[in-house]
C-alpha cells in the first residue's frame, strides 16, 4: 500500500526555512558531516554523512516512488536542473505550468487542480512505493485533506529564531501523532518518524 509521507529538516525551535531566511545553511550541514558517501542522481550532490544517516537516506530513497512539492520549492531549486536528486518523478502543485516546461515528462508533472489531484497522480507514479511530500505549505494541505500518513523530521541542533514554521496555521489543530515510530541518531541530526493518528 502506498503511504504519503511529509518530510522536513527542522531546527530545534521548530522552523524550516528557505534561502531567503537567515540560517538556511545550518539546516543541511549534516549532509557533509561524515565519511559515508551517499550519491544522488545529481553527480554534484554526493552527500557525506554519518553511517546512521547514510543508512537512513538509502532506506528513505528506496521506499520513495514519487514526490509532491510546491511551485515555490520547484522555482527555488531551478527544477533541480531537470531531475530531482532522488531520481523519482516530482508532481508540482501550481496555478500554472512554468514557461519552458512540458506539463508532463518522466521527471516532472505539473498539477493545477489541487492537492488531492496531485497526491492521486503521485500515487499512480509511485506504484507500490511511498509518496514523499515536502514540508511546509504543501504538507499542511495534504494533512488538512486527510491524506497524510506519516511525518518525518530531520531535527538539527540549531535555533534559527525565524523562518517558516512546520505545519503553520493548521485550522484543525491540534493533530495528534503516534510515536516516534523511528529514531535514528546521526551526526548533527536526529531522524524522527511519526504516524498521523486518524480521527474517529
Amino acid at each position: 500500500m502506498t503511504s504519503v509521507l511529509a518530510g522536513a529538516t527542522m531546527s530545534l525551535d521548530g522552523y524550516i526555512a528557505d534561502a531567503s531566511h537567515g540560517g538556511f545553511e545550518y539546516l543541511f550541514q549534516w549532509y557533509g558531516s561524515g565519511d559515508v558517501e551517499t550519491p544522488t542522481a545529481n553527480p554534484d550532490m554526493t552527500m557525506r554523512t554519518s553511517a546512521a544517516s547514510a543508512r537512513h537516506l538509502r532506506e528513505h530513497t528506496e521506499r520513495t516512488g514519487a514526490l509532491v512539492v510546491g511551485r515555490r520549492l520547484f522555482d527555488m531549486t531551478g527544477g533541480w536542473g531537470g531531475r530531482h536528486p532522488m531520481d523519482v518523478p516530482v508532481v508540482v502543485v501550481t496555478h500554472s505550468v512554468p514557461d519552458g516546461w512540458p506539463r508532463e515528462s518522466d521527471s516532472f508533472v505539473f498539477v493545477t487542480d489541487g492537492i488531492e489531484s496531485a497526491v492521486d497522480r503521485a500515487k499512480a507514479l509511485a506504484g507500490s512505493k511511498d509518496v514523499g511530500v515536502n514540508g511546509g505549505t504543501i504538507a499542511a494541505q495534504v494533512l488538512r485533506a486527510g491524506l497524510l500518513d506519516e511525518v518525518h523530521v530531520d531535527l538539527v541542533p540549531v535555533l534559527l529564531g525565524d523562518g517558516i514554521p512546520l505545519f503553520a496555521e493548521l485550522a484543525d489543530a491540534p493533530v495528534q501523532l503516534e510515536g516516534p515510530t523511528r529514531v535514528v541518531e546521526g551526526v548533527g541530526v536526529t531522524h524522527l518518524a511519526y504516524r498521523v493518528r486518524r480521527a474517529g
